[in-house]
């Protein structure tokens, strides 16, 4: 299965995450996105040293939160490899496998459970199938 296959029918088409995308874990490159979702290079840069806990950008996410495609979300929380954060009723889950970061973004009408299973689930499967 392609990467864009993974955003579209693992993610996007589960209803359970609105648009999403996956990208490297050094966080230099996006192998997938939905239309019109994109994570700039700085983005990429600041998930991966939150996730690495590098520095102190775990501490500056929890102070002024993170960006992802340009929205601001406050972070809720952080655990070894996933990142969860919110803006009003939206919000995003950032999971992180041997070699790639899912970047799921859930809507309004959508359920942050369900959209953190959905995401969490593929990337338990990514890591049993060597990414």
């Amino acid at each position: 299965m392609s990467w864009q296959a993974y955003v579209d029918s693992s993610l996007v088409g589960s209803g359970h995450i609105d648009k999403a995308a996956i990208i490297s874990v050094a966080g230099d490159s996006v192998w997938a996105s939905s239309a019109g979702f994109t994570v700039k290079p700085e983005e990429m840069k600041n998930l991966v040293a939150i996730l690495t806990s590098s520095g102190d950008a775990v501490d500056k996410a929890h102070a002024d939160g993170i960006h992802v495609a340009g929205e601001r979300y406050v972070v809720t929380r952080i655990e070894d490899r996933s990142v969860y954060g919110r803006q009003g009723r939206t919000g995003i889950v950032v999971v992180k496998t041997k070699q790639a970061i899912i970047v799921g973004h859930y809507g309004e009408t959508q359920q942050v459970g369900n959209a953190t299973q959905t995401v969490e689930a593929l990337a338990d499967y990514l890591i049993k199938v060597g990414y």
